[in-house]
C-alpha cells in the first residue's frame, strides 16, 4: 500500500527549514544543464530531494526511476547511483547530512 506524501513546502526557504528541523545540515538547489549524464558516483552524505522543475531518470540498485515535479528521492551515504537529465533538465531541492541520522 503507497503511504501518504507529506506536503510539498511552497517554497525553498521552507524545504530549507523543514529539512534543518529535520537534523539536516544543509539545504541546496541543483540545476542540471540538458540531456547531462551522470556515471555512476557515490556521495559522503545521506541525502533528501523534491524535483521541482524538469525531469530525470535516477538509477539505484539496478532499478532506474523517471522522476518529475512533485517526485522525491533518498540516498543513503556511499550508495551507487546514477543521473540522467531530460531535454529541459531539471531542478531539485536537496537537504544533505553528513553525520548519522
Amino acid at each position: 500500500m503507497a503511504q501518504p506524501h507529506a506536503p510539498i513546502p511552497a517554497s525553498f526557504e521552507d524545504f530549507e527549514r523543514q529539512a534543518l528541523a529535520k537534523g539536516y545540515e544543509q539545504a541546496l538547489v541543483r540545476t542540471w544543464a540538458p540531456q547531462q549524464i551522470v556515471q555512476q558516483h557515490r556521495h559522503d552524505f545521506h541525502a533528501s530531494a523534491l524535483v521541482v522543475a524538469g525531469e530525470m531518470w535516477l538509477t539505484q540498485s539496478g532499478t532506474t526511476r523517471h522522476l518529475v515535479p512533485g517526485d522525491t528521492f533518498e540516498l543513503d551515504r556511499s550508495e551507487p547511483h546514477e543521473e540522467r537529465y531530460g531535454p529541459d533538465g531539471a531542478t531539485y531541492w536537496v537537504a544533505r547530512r553528513t553525520s548519522a541520522a
